[in-house]
C-alpha cells in the first residue's frame, strides 16, 4: 500500500524537530565548532596541569628525566616554614585586594550612582568611574616600576615630598624594610584593584529601579539605610562574583610582588606564586616548585567551590523569603 498522506508545506514532523534538538542528531556538524576551544583548553590548561601534578611527586632539576619520589615533596611542603609564611602573606593580599577594594568600591559605586549621579549628572560619575579604573588598564609591571620609583629610599617621590614639607623624619626605605615592605605592597594593590569592583557595581546598579530610592527617601530613609536595604540587597550576585574573582587574583598574585621586592626582604613579602617561581627557575628544584604550585591550585579550587556553595545557599534563601 502506498502512503499518500499529505504534509502541510513548511511544517516539519515531530521526528525531524527532535533530530534538530537532540545532540548527535541531524546537526552533529555543529559540535565541530567546539573543537578548537577544546583543543586549546587541553593544550594550555589540562596537559600542563596534569604534568605539574606529576612533577610534584618527582625529583626533577629540569635536565635529567624526573625521578619518582612519592610524597617526599609534600612532606617537605607541610614542614616548610617559608611556605607557610608565604601563605600568611597571601592572607594579607586578600585583605588588600578583596576586603578593602570590595567594601570601599561598594560604597563609592553607590555614592557615584545615588548621590553624585543625581546632583552633578551622569557625565561626572562616568568620568570618576573611568579614573578609578585607570590603574587596571596599566600593565602590572609598568605600574609596579612606577611605584618602585615613588618608594625609592634615596630620591623617591614619597620621601622627597615628606622632606619638602618638613616631615623628613618619616622618610623610610619602604620596600627594603621588613616592617613596611608588605604594608607598602598592600597599599599599592588597593590602588590597583579598587577600580574593578567600582565598575562592576556601577554596572549592576543600572538595573536598580530609581523609584525604589525615591520611595525610600520619601519614607525618611537616609543614604546609609538606602544603601543597606536596596543597594546591597539587589546587587548581591555581583558582590559574590567580585569577591570570588578578586580572591583568586589575590591568591595567585605574582607580577607586582616580583617586580617590587622579589619576595623580600627575606620572606617579608613572599607569596606562594613567587616562592614557586624561585624554586622552579632559581633553585632549580622543579619538583618542589610544582608541589607549591599544585598546593596553590588546590586552595584556589577549594575557595571557588566554597564561594559557589555560599552563593547558591544565599540565592535559595532569598527565593524562599
Amino acid at each position: 500500500m502506498v502512503d499518500v498522506s499529505v504534509r502541510a508545506p513548511g511544517r516539519r514532523t515531530q521526528k525531524a524537530r527532535g533530530e534538530a534538538l537532540v545532540p548527535g542528531g541531524g546537526h552533529r556538524r555543529f559540535w565541530w565548532y567546539l573543537l578548537p576551544g577544546f583543543v586549546l583548553l587541553t593544550v594550555i590548561v589540562l596537559v600542563p596541569l596534569v604534568w605539574n601534578i606529576y612533577l610534584s611527586f618527582t625529583s626533577y632539576r629540569g635536565i635529567r628525566p624526573p625521578k619518582f619520589i612519592g610524597l617526599t615533596n609534600w612532606t617537605r611542603l607541610f614542614a616548610d616554614e617559608k611556605f607557610w609564611t608565604s601563605f600568611g602573606n597571601s592572607i594579607a593580599m586578600i585583605v588588600a585586594m578583596v576586603v578593602i577594594p570590595t567594601l570601599v568600591g561598594l560604597v563609592l559605586a553607590a555614592m557615584l550612582f545615588d548621590l553624585i549621579g543625581k546632583k552633578f549628572g551622569g557625565r561626572l560619575a562616568s568620568f570618576l568611574r573611568a579614573t578609578y579604573y585607570l590603574p587596571q588598564i596599566l600593565p602590572v609591571v609598568i605600574a609596579a616600576i612606577v611605584i618602585g620609583w615613588i618608594l625609592r629610599p634615596d630620591n623617591g617621590a614619597l620621601n622627597t615630598m615628606l622632606q619638602s614639607v618638613g616631615l623628613g623624619q618619616l622618610a623610610h626605605n619602604w620596600l627594603g624594610s621588613p616592617d613596611t615592605a608588605l604594608a607598602s605592597i598592600m597599599v599599592v594593590m588597593v590602588w590597583v584593584q579598587l577600580g574593578y569592583p567600582i565598575v562592576i557595581f556601577m554596572a549592576a546598579l543600572q538595573r536598580v529601579d530609581p523609584e525604589l530610592y525615591e520611595a525610600a527617601e520619601l519614607d525618611g530613609a537616609n543614604w546609609f539605610q538606602r544603601f543597606r536595604s536596596i543597594t546591597v540587597s539587589i546587587i548581591r550576585p555581583e558582590i559574590f562574583v567580585v569577591t570570588l574573582t578578586c580572591t583568586i587574583a589575590a591568591l595567585k598574585v605574582f607580577g607586582p610582588v616580583y617586580t617590587l621586592t622579589r619576595g623580600g626582604p627575606g620572606t617579608a613579602t613572599m607569596v606562594p606564586s613567587v616562592y614557586s617561581y624561585s624554586e622552579f627557575f632559581q633553585s632549580q628544584q622543579v619538583g618542589y616548585g610544582a608541589t607549591i604550585a599544585t598546593a596553590l591550585t588546590v586552595v584556589i579550587v577549594a575557595v571557588a567551590i566554597l564561594f559557589m556553595i555560599a552563593q547558591n545557599r544565599a540565592e535559595r534563601r532569598e527565593n524562599e523569603n
